[in-house]
């Protein structure tokens, strides 16, 4: 038999950002806490700032009865001259009956103590109190909070509970809190608690006291207000999903209100407002043919009919933050980008200063410039003696920003304000975009720098940073990367695919490593290794097969996958795979750096020679691109089946044999040219 079942944890305002970090965490534990209890049953998990709630439609009265049978020792173990050994009573104790009232069964073949019996369900009122407990200290918020003289801890004060099952309230102490059948409306709407007759009644006094309950639905009404806000004003507000969910989480009858601040603050670069509106205020930007206006967007959680006061508050709360951006990016032109002060900001303990960094970029990117020169004069129009001068300002420049105030207050800005400042400074765009763009690509999918200059500038700072950490054994372990160099990698090798750029491992490795204290660079070399297995969207068999060609070059590597994963992911591929299997599995034992010649006047039959003429074929021809090759390649594949129906390899003529695993061994020579084929998986 099943009833209604709601639980209401009321509480003091939680914090969004920790809440939602632990929304799914929250629902998964109740589900485990119901199997636990053998309760197992639908529920709904869901939450306003000041409630934590469960609504169960049907949750079963009682646990089932269940039926307990436990096998014990052997009757040789359990009775020594017809006297029960230790094994018998310690299983008795086990049972928690005496060991007269232990049966004897044949178990596996052998007599062995045996109990049975009947357990009754537990009524589930008897057993909500502790679950619910299980459940309130299973959240791991992170910080939390005591209150009172209690020693126990949650988040926020609990302030009170609700527990009904069929109507009934179930009794319930929570942190000292009694459970009862009342509940608490809008603080503007009544501050004082509120019956709620019975479950069906919950939602709709929630309702009529400003309290919208389903987070789904506060997110409907925000989205609604803004459409109708950009409606009527022309205007269009970001829609920032994490800034979004983190206002339902704040809010239990949300209002969207448009505000103005004064048209003096667009000055300011867009993202300095954005990030004074996002960060302190949780604002909404607004924009206006295209780029940011004086306007914004705030949600209220105010209940009233007149909300011009909670407009001119907000406005109020506004003006002083951006007075303060304001002020710092007037006072940071009139003082320009400098990097005084750099050489007493500490890195990282054992790399020195930011000083001593900007050093180590400089020769990182000189070199990268100078195996990539021909593709940046060709992007640019510029020699490679502008180039270099324009290099060594954009590296010099890069961190100058972090001295400045603008980035002191919004660490966030850091790389973005050197561009600004750079820009309105007079720098060439070359160096003010590379400042922009340095810390290109953030994470997977994001922007990448949009020149091939500025990629050497990202490429140079992530390449010092790995260089570094890695010289004074700061290796990412297991899932812990403080220092993101799983990241650098990722970011690394999105560069040089996207811009077509050679980037051999070990050559760079060679021509890097001695700006650093020795280390062993294999720990570099297998880290760089490791994150290409996971970068490419490919076959990860296809993916090991270029890796066991040898090749080393990231952006090879990348061709060659791409090119390869094609052929395998074809819907035909499996059943044509198993004729070069073969090759690759008679080609074994063959040490393909010795001489694979193979001699045309031993061939005594017809498919030798249509093998030999088609392979020659694919071996001087003339293809762009691996995937032409691969093609080519894998068309011998009707030569080769015949060639396998008429022809034994492993004849017993050792002069035969050998020329015959020579031509075998030629044609998956060529293939691992590109990829061993024997690491292909299908």
């Amino acid at each position: 038999m099943t009833q209604p079942l709601l639980i209401e944890i009321g509480v003091e305002e939680l914090p969004a950002i920790p809440l939602l970090k632990i929304v799914s965490n929250i629902e998964n534990s109740w589900k485990t806490i119901l199997q636990e209890y053998k309760l197992d049953c639908d529920f709904e998990f869901i939450y306003t700032p000041r409630r934590l709630v469960l609504k169960h439609k049907a949750m079963p009265l009682k646990q089932e009865d269940s039926i307990i049978e436990l096998m014990g020792p052997p009757l040789a173990a359990a009775f020594k001259e017809g006297k029960p050994t230790s094994a018998a009573e310690g299983f008795a104790r086990k049972c928690g009956v005496e060991i007269s009232e232990l049966k004897q069964i044949e178990n596996n073949g052998r007599e062995v103590l045996y109990f049975k019996k009947e357990e009754k369900g537990i009524a589930t009122a008897l057993l909500l109190e502790e679950m619910i407990k299980q459940w309130i200290f299973s959240m791991a918020f992170g910080k939390m909070m005591r209150w009172g003289n209690r020693s126990d801890e949650f988040i926020r004060p609990i302030r009170w509970v609700q527990a009904r099952l069929a109507n009934e309230s179930a009794p319930i102490e929570l942190f000292g809190v009694q459970s009862d059948i009342k509940t608490f409306v809008h603080r503007m709407v009544d501050q004082e608690a509120v019956s709620v007759p019975d479950i069906d009644a919950y939602e709709e006094i929630l309702a009529r006291g400003g309290v919208v309950l389903y987070p789904q639905d506060r997110k409907e009404r925000i989205l609604e207000q803004f459409d109708a806000i950009e409606s009527e004003h022309q205007l269009f507000i970001e829609r920032d999903e994490a800034l979004l969910d983190e206002v339902v989480a704040i809010t239990e009858n949300p209002k969207a209100l448009l505000g103005t601040f004064d048209k003096l603050f667009l000055e300011l670069p867009a993202e300095v407002i954005i990030t004074s509106m996002k960060e302190h205020q949780r604002y909404f930007p607004v924009f206006e043919h295209g780029k940011i206006t004086n306007k914004f967007v705030v949600v209220s959680n105010a209940y009233t009919d007149d909300y011009s006061k909670v407009i001119a508050g907000n406005e109020r709360v506004l003006k002083p933050r951006l007075s303060d951006g304001l002020f710092f990016y007037r006072n940071d032109l009139k003082k320009g980008l400098s990097t005084a002060g750099l050489e007493k900001v500490q890195f990282i303990d054992g790399l020195g200063t930011l000083k001593d960094k900007i050093v180590r970029e400089k020769h990182i990117a000189m070199r990268l410039l100078g195996l990539y020169m021909e593709k940046v004069e060709e992007q640019t129009g510029k020699n490679n003696i502008v180039l270099e001068k324009e290099m060594d300002k954009a590296i010099s420049l890069a961190k100058a920003d972090l001295m400045s105030e603008m980035v002191y207050e919004f660490t966030e800005l850091q790389g973005l304000m050197g561009y600004y400042y750079a820009k309105a400074l007079g720098e060439n765009e070359l160096v003010y975009m590379a400042i922009k763009e340095q810390y290109m690509p953030t994470g997977e999918g994001a922007e990448l720098p949009s020149s091939v200059f500025s990629a050497i500038v990202a490429m140079s700072i992530k390449l010092d940073t790995l260089f570094g950490l890695f010289s004074i054994g700061k290796i990412p372990t297991g899932s812990k990367d403080p220092f993101a160099l799983r990241r650098a990698v990722n970011g690394i090798i999105r560069i040089v695919t996207a811009y077509d750029l050679s980037f051999h491992i070990e050559d760079i490795i060679t021509l890097l490593k001695n700006e650093y204290a020795d280390f062993d660079t294999k720990l570099l070399s297998d880290f760089i290794i490791e994150r290409i297995n996971k970068s490419f969207d490919a076959n990860p068999s296809v993916i090991a097969a270029v890796l066991a060609s040898g090749e080393r070059d990231i952006n090879e590597i990348a061709k060659k996958v791409a090119a390869l994963n094609l052929i395998v992911s074809s819907e035909f591929f499996k059943e044509q795979f198993s004729t070069f299997k073969r090759v690759a599995n008679i080609s074994k034992e063959l040490n393909l750096e010795d001489d694979l010649s193979v001699d045309v006047a031993l061939f005594k039959e017809e498919a030798e020679v249509s093998l030999y003429n088609a392979y020659e074929k694919v071996l001087n021809g003339t293809f762009i691109g691996y995937s032409q090759r691969l093609d080519a390649l894998f068309g011998l594949k009707r030569e080769l089946d015949a060639y396998f129906d008429d022809v034994m390899v492993n004849t017993e003529d050792p002069v035969l044999r050998t020329n015959r695993q020579h031509m075998i061994g030629a044609i998956y020579k060529a293939f691992r040219e590109i990829a061993d084929i024997k690491e292909i998986t299908i």
